[in-house]
């Protein structure tokens, strides 16, 4: 067996198919990640604040030196280390949009893709047995000669000779 060289590998590799469907995917899901991003950011997370009488999830942290900062900006600009646990709320909040997202996605791909399988119908599969135009027994579709009556049989199943006993 010939060895190859790391090079080589690497290009067979990167030429497989399924590598670059999946660099497209992570590429297509990056900016998909995006989008999601801004609704939660711009979107839903308002709307959350609206409903909850003003509460903003950026501005919930917890300052690491002890002191009471009005806002999560003006301890950062302080110098303060933070604890941004409202931060975290929106992040988990912005990743269970895009895992509904993508299960919604997988399913609605899985149901088009059973709905084309049922629309297809199997094709039949080719004959692996013939008639002994003789003795009507079957015999397998390549047979010259009949296995029960010994009669010589062409391959396409056409009476040739029948055999003296």
């Amino acid at each position: 067996m010939e060895k190859k060289g790391l090079v080589a590998e690497f290009k067979e590799f990167i030429m497989r198919g399924n590598v670059l469907d999946m660099a497209v995917g992570v590429i297509i899901g990056g900016a998909f990640g995006s989008i999601v991003s801004s609704l939660v950011d711009d979107v839903i997370m308002p709307i959350i604040t609206l409903i909850t009488g003003g509460i903003n999830f950026d501005n919930w942290f917890v300052a690491l030196n002890g002191q009471d900062y009005a806002t999560l900006a003006a301890a950062k600009e302080a110098g303060a280390s933070t604890l941004n646990y409202g931060v975290f709320i929106t992040k988990v909040i912005n990743f269970l949009i895009v895992a509904f997202c993508i299960f919604m996605m997988i399913k609605a791909f899985n149901k088009a893709s059973s709905l084309a399988k049922k629309n297809e119908e199997p094709a039949p599969e080719a004959p692996t047995t013939k008639v002994c135009p003789f003795c009507k027994s079957e015999i397998p579709i390549d047979a010259v000669r009949c296995g029960f009556c010994t009669s010589v049989v062409d391959p396409e199943g056409e009476k040739t000779v029948l055999a003296s006993k």
